[in-house]
Order: C-alpha cells, then sequence, then structure tokens
C-alpha cells in the first residue's frame, strides 16, 4: 500500500468516526428529549392541578402564556443542561456533585421563567411561580438518578445471588470507612459483605450507614465478629497513633480472622480511599511505637552538594541509602554493585523519581583492586557508605573464606582508596552479629570494624608504611606493593574519617525472617522457626538508614555507631502473630516448626560488648561505643595473613579468624559463657510485651470509664 492509499483509507476512517455516536451521546439525546418533555409537563402539571385537575377549567388566556413562553424556557432549559454537564455525566455513579448541579439548573430556569414572563408582561398563577419549579426538579433528578438506584439494586441483588462467604467487620465509621463501605457496596467484583461497623464514638452506636449497624466499640469485637460470623476485618481508621492501632490489632487477632488496614491519612487528602488501598497488617504495625523521627535537615545540610559513593548499592540497605541520599541534593551519587540486575533495578527507580540526579552505576567487586581504584581515581567521592558485604549466616558457614574476601578484604581494599583520594568520611554498614560473634559472618564484620578504626588511626598519625600492600592475593603475605604514596600530589592524603555504624535486624531485607513467613503462610506453611526462644532486634530499613545517614554527621573519626532498635522481640511471637493476622489459628490451620539453631546461629544478638561503654550523641537512639583497644601493628600483619589464607581457600581460615578476634566462639558454647546476658535480654523481652499488653488494658479500661462519665470519646 503507497502512501496515497493509506491517506485515503485514513480519510475514509476519519470520515467513518465522524458519524459514529458513541453510546453515551447516544443516552444524553434521549435525555434531551425527556427534559424537553419534563420542562414543560412540570408547568403545565401545576397549571392542571391549580384548576382541580381539569383542562376545562383552566383559563384559555393562561394556556395562551403557556404556549407563548414554552419555546424561550424549553431552549434556555438545554442550553443550561449541557453548560452544566447534565448530559456528559457518568449517572451510574451520580452523587453530591450532580445534584448540586441539577439544583442549579433547576434554579436558573426558575428565574429564567419568571423574568420571561415579566418581559412579556404576562402573568400565571402564583403556584407556577413556586411549584413548576420544584415539579421539574423532581422530574429531572428522578429520572437521573433512578438509573443510579436501578443499578446497585441490580449490583446487590447479584450479590446476594452469589452470598459471598468473605463476612467482613469494619473498624471506623468515619469518612475513610464510609468511603470504604461506599466502595464494598457499589463492587461489582465478589469483595465480601460488611455485616457490621466498629467505632468508638458512643453516639454512633445503635445506628447505621449505609443500612450496616454499628454494633459497638474496640471491646465488642470479639463478641461481634462470633455473633455476625465474621471472617475478614478491615481496620479503616487512618488517622490512628502507632499505639491506637496495637491495641485494636491485639483484640482483632484474638477473633482468628483476616486483617486489612487502611495505610495512612494521605489517603483522605487525596480521596484514593477505596478497597484497593486496603493492605494485609504489616508485622511492623504490632511493634506499637512511633516512627522514628530524624533529623533530615542537619543530613540534607551534610550530603548537599557532595560526591557520594554506596557500595553494595543494589542491596536492601545500599538501595535504602540511595533512595535517601537522592533526596537530598548530593553532587553525584555514585552505586558500585556487583550484581546488576539489583543496580539496573535501583538505577531505573531513581531515574523517575530524580530526573535530575547526576546518577553513575558501576558494575564490580569490591575485592578487585583495580576496579576499586578506578572509581576513587575518577569520581573522587566526598564521601562513602560501604554496604557491600556477604550477610548470611548459615550459607558463609559453608564458605568462609568467601566471607574473608569480601567482607574483609574489601572492606580493606575500598578503605585505602578511600584514604589515598583524600575522601572526606567512610562509614561502614556493621550489625550486631559483630558483638561476640558465634559465625564467621559476624567474626568477618568486626575485622571490618576493626580495620575501620586501624584505618582511622593511620588516617590521623600518617603511619601509612602499616598499609598492608594491594594485587598479591594467593602467594605469600608481605607480596606485592604498598602504592599509597603514589596518590596526588600537594594533597593531605591522610584526612579521611573513618566510622562503623552496627544495627541489627531489619524488616523486609533479603535475609529477614518476616518475607519468609509469608511465603510460608501464604503456601498453607507450616512457618518454620529455628527455636521458640530465639529473640533478635527489629526496624524497618529506612529507619535504619535514615540513623545511619544521621550518625555519619556526628563522625569525628574512629566511632563504632551504635543504633538503639528498642527491646528485643520473640520470633516465635512475631511467627504466631502474623498467622493469627492472615486470618488462621496457630498449630491449627498452620503449624509452627521448630527447625533448631541454624549453623553458627546463636539464641539471641547484642547491640553492645560490655568492655565498649557507650556515650550518647544529640540523637537520643543513636549512641557511641567506646572502642576495643587492640595492637595495630599486630593486626594488619594478622591481616595479611587472613588476606592470603582465603584467597589460598585455606581450611584453616577459622582457626586463624579466631586468632584475630578473641571475642569470637563457637554458637554451641555461647550460653556457658554469656547466660547472663541472655537471661537480661529475655527478660528485657518479656517486660517489654507485657508493658505493651498492659497499656493496652489500662486504655482499654479507661476509654470505658470516660465513656461512663462523660458520654463521648
Amino acid at each position: 500500500m503507497n502512501k496515497n492509499q493509506k491517506r485515503e483509507k485514513g480519510r475514509i476512517d476519519m470520515s467513518r468516526k465522524r458519524y459514529t455516536f458513541e453510546h453515551w451521546q447516544v443516552v444524553a439525546a434521549y435525555l434531551m428529549i425527556y427534559d424537553i418533555l419534563a420542562v414543560n409537563l412540570s408547568y403545565l402539571f401545576v397549571l392542571w392541578m391549580r384548576f382541580d385537575c381539569a383542562f376545562s377549567q383552566i383559563p384559555p388566556v393562561y394556556l395562551q402564556t403557556f404556549l407563548k413562553i414554552a419555546p424561550w424556557h424549553t431552549a434556555f432549559s438545554l442550553l443550561v443542561f449541557w453548560l452544566l454537564r447534565l448530559y456528559k455525566s457518568i449517572w451510574r455513579y451520580a452523587g453530591y456533585s450532580e445534584l448540586l448541579r441539577v439544583t442549579a439548573a433547576t434554579a436558573a430556569t426558575g428565574v429564567f421563567y419568571i423574568a420571561v414572563l415579566t418581559v412579556f408582561r404576562e402573568k400565571m398563577p402564583v403556584s407556577c411561580y413556586l411549584f413548576g419549579p420544584l415539579v421539574q426538579f423532581c422530574l429531572t433528578v428522578g429520572i437521573r438518578f433512578s438509573y443510579r438506584f436501578i443499578t446497585l439494586e441490580r449490583i446487590r441483588r447479584e450479590k446476594s445471588e452469589n452470598d459471598s462467604d468473605k463476612r467482613i467487620l469494619l473498624i471506623g465509621a468515619g469518612n475513610a470507612g464510609k468511603l470504604i463501605l461506599r466502595d464494598i457496596i457499589r463492587s461489582k467484583e465478589d469483595v465480601g459483605t460488611v455485616k457490621c461497623i466498629i467505632d468508638d464514638d458512643p453516639n454512633k452506636w445503635g445506628r447505621y450507614m449505609e443500612g450496616v449497624p454499628i454494633a459497638g466499640g474496640r471491646d465488642d469485637i470479639l463478641v461481634s465478629a462470633e455473633k455476625y460470623h465474621i471472617n475478614e476485618i478491615l481496620l479503616a481508621i487512618p488517622t490512628a497513633s502507632p499505639e491506637q492501632r496495637r491495641d485494636i490489632l491485639d483484640i482483632c487477632k484474638e477473633t482468628g480472622c483476616e486483617i486489612k488496614t487502611l495505610p495512612g491519612v494521605y489517603q483522605m487528602v487525596s480521596g484514593e480511599v477505596s478497597m484497593s488501598q486496603m493492605k494485609q497488617v504489616a508485622i511492623e504495625d504490632l511493634l506499637g511505637r512511633e516512627t522514628i523521627k530524624v533529623n533530615m535537615e542537619e543530613i540534607f545540610r551534610y550530603l548537599k552538594g557532595k560526591t557520594i559513593l554506596v557500595t553494595g548499592g543494589g542491596g536492601s540497605i545500599g538501595s535504602e541509602l540511595c533512595r535517601q541520599i537522592a533526596g537530598h541534593e548530593p553532587k553525584q551519587l555514585i552505586i558500585f554493585d556487583i550484581y546488576e540486575n539489583n543496580a539496573y533495578e535501583i538505577e531505573q527507580e531513581l531515574k523517575r523519581k530524580h530526573p535530575n540526579l547526576n546518577l553513575v552505576v558501576l558494575i564490580g567487586s569490591v575485592r578487585d583492586s583495580r576496579r576499586v581504584e578506578n572509581v576513587f581515581e575518577t569520581y573522587h567521592p566526598d564521601i562513602v557508605y560501604h554496604a557491600a558485604a556477604h550477610k548470611h549466616v548459615p550459607l558463609m558457614e559453608t564458605s568462609p573464606c568467601e566471607a574473608i574476601k569480601n567482607n574483609v578484604i574489601g572492606t580493606y581494599k575500598t578503605a585505602y582508596f578511600a584514604l589515598k583520594y583524600g575522601c572526606q568520611r567512610f562509614v561502614l554498614i556493621s550489625t550486631d552479629k559483630a558483638v561476640n560473634p558465634t559465625n564467621i559472618m559476624g567474626a568477618s564484620k568486626r575485622l571490618c570494624e576493626m580495620v575501620i578504626q586501624s584505618m582511622d588511626m593511620i588516617s590521623k598519625t600518617g603511619k601509612s608504611d602499616l598499609l598492608l600492600p594491594l594485587h598479591a592475593h594467593a602467594d605469600k603475605p608481605g607480596e606485592g606493593k604498598n602504592e599509597f604514596q603514589s596518590g596526588r600530589e600537594g594533597e593531605n592524603q591522610l584526612r579521611t574519617e573513618f566510622v562503623a555504624v552496627r544495627f541489627g535486624n531489619v524488616l523486609g531485607s533479603n535475609g529477614s525472617v518476616i518475607p519468609l513467613f509469608k511465603k510460608q503462610i501464604e503456601n498453607g506453611g507450616p512457618v518454620t522457626v529455628t527455636h521458640p526462644d530465639i529473640i533478635r532486634y527489629f526496624m524497618t530499613i529506612p529507619e535504619a538508614v535514615s540513623l545511619v545517614l544521621q550518625a555519619g554527621t556526628y563522625a569525628k573519626g574512629g566511632e563504632i555507631f551504635v543504633l538503639d532498635m528498642g527491646a528485643p522481640v520473640k520470633i516465635d511471637t512475631l511467627a504466631r502473630n502474623l498467622i493469627k493476622l492472615s486470618g488462621y489459628k496457630p498449630d491449627e490451620d498452620i503449624k509452627v516448626v521448630y527447625t533448631g539453631l541454624r549453623p553458627g546461629e546463636k539464641l539471641y544478638e547484642e547491640k553492645l560488648m560490655a568492655e565498649e561503654g557507650m556515650t550518647t550523641t544529640p540523637n537520643q537512639l543513636i549512641h557511641i561505643g567506646k572502642p576495643i583497644p587492640f595492637d595495630m601493628e599486630r593486626f594488619m600483619k594478622q591481616l595479611d595473613v587472613l588476606a592470603a589464607a582465603s584467597f589460598m581457600n585455606s581450611p584453616d581460615i577459622v582457626r586463624l579468624v579466631a586468632g584475630v578476634v578473641p571475642t569470637f566462639h563457637t554458637a554451641e558454647s555461647d550460653l556457658q559463657l554469656h547466660q547472663d546476658t541472655y537471661d537480661a535480654l529475655m527478660q528485657e523481652t518479656l517486660a517489654a510485651s507485657e508493658a505493651a499488653a498492659a497499656d493496652s488494658s489500662i486504655e482499654s479500661s479507661t476509654n470505658q470509664q470516660y465513656v461512663r462519665k462523660t458520654g463521648f470519646i
């Protein structure tokens, strides 16, 4: 087909479209015809009623006036209806806006009718002035809203015929609850039926909303769930505080129903509240604490205008670091990761959200000395956040040399070039597993902390001769060349501040138990917990990263910052609560199976070794551990031996690590050495759990007393 033929075909298609009417246009034409009849019949009807419902009794002068005015009134009415979009509205979804526009149209046409009578000096009975617009309004609204009613009634009947198995209890009779309820009622899909509503406002108890009874307050949840045979609970109180949400969820989980919640108040502002906005209750909702607040202004001033390198930028922590850094106007953000898929995902996300960001994404390994040096030589980063590391405990137990190569030697190489090329600050992402480690991963992170402390001391003293040679991995310790002095001439190279930030588990990370538990529940179980008494610290990824960024602003060099993650939590409790919130009963619907501690795993984790001490910072959630003294020169020699052994895949690597990290011990011997520490942490866990339960009980009792005294909440 040539261009002329294509052009002709397009012309024919356009002509066909021009003469094809859409369905709504056909409906609009019928409505116009109806409105012509309604506008005229309304005034004729009032005239007929005025004279005893007999046309023969109507004086001819009034009929003549009616016929004289009718064309003008009809034309004006159609014009007003068109301007007010009464022929373009989707009437199956008609609401307050449409009702308001019909009212305005009726008022405008009524005023016009009187004005025309005045201009033509004609008279009609007073009843026509008063009741004519009213009848017109009823006829105009009736035809339009009856369609909406019929549509809703058809949906209701179809739902009743299908008789959905999902029986819903809605918590919240406010604006969000009202919108969610209407969305469920109107939905053509089988999303369930709301059987009752719970609200803490006693003024609403015993009343109805959209035909659904408001059964009572939060203390009536259990009774109502049993009475109405509820199997799903929707929490639609976006303004509730974390404490209030926790109290309500603590009650809801006893029902055995599946629970969904409205994420936040912003949906109310944006008008996005709907059934689709409901989400499964996240486990962090049960932590019952306010979201950690960080002084972002301080971070903004620190990061703005700087070139920042994030190693391991595609990982859970690294990618969140990139997200938050990107929002603080850095001069340049460099993402360095060995996994191209992860790096690509965060690259595309940042490009969408921050189109003006100066972003560089590089693929490479922190093990590769020449590649790492090339990055520093090319971009000269001001700040480095070193998140690249192997973190999985059991897997590293079977591959200990890889943990040393990547975590320890990779950290050393990155820090080496940060020092060589005059980086201002180097922040190591560490872990609480470095405290009294029982596995090679934790021991490797403790070695990383020692590397950072050594590098900071070299930076302050200028003893660059202590630095290990690079580019010699396979043969003998000491091989290779210390190229530190070949850095940029005329610059003070020894000015980098090295620090480490230590924290525990983060919810939702690649290695977190929570995603695993959710998958196991979706598959029908069982949910696997290693030990009934295992405890861990938890924090969300955004919270941990924001504290890491703020800790970096406090750095002076050599510190190990420790994040306060609150009281530890029993993993078994988290698993059982998650099962309950998914609508199942633990050990009945979904079994909980204890598989035993994995290789290198211990029952608890600590944030700080006792000998480290603790000092405060302006942020109460960020503390500084006093560095444990060690012989730096001896450590650097030992590190040289570890590097050679790891790259030779020596079977003695664990024994060599144990000789360098004095706190490294087997998991089997842990309780023999630190039973008192574990007992203290377990008591803290139980106390926090009991306090949360007591707070919930006290608040509920106080609310009831207040209701009895005042009659409202």
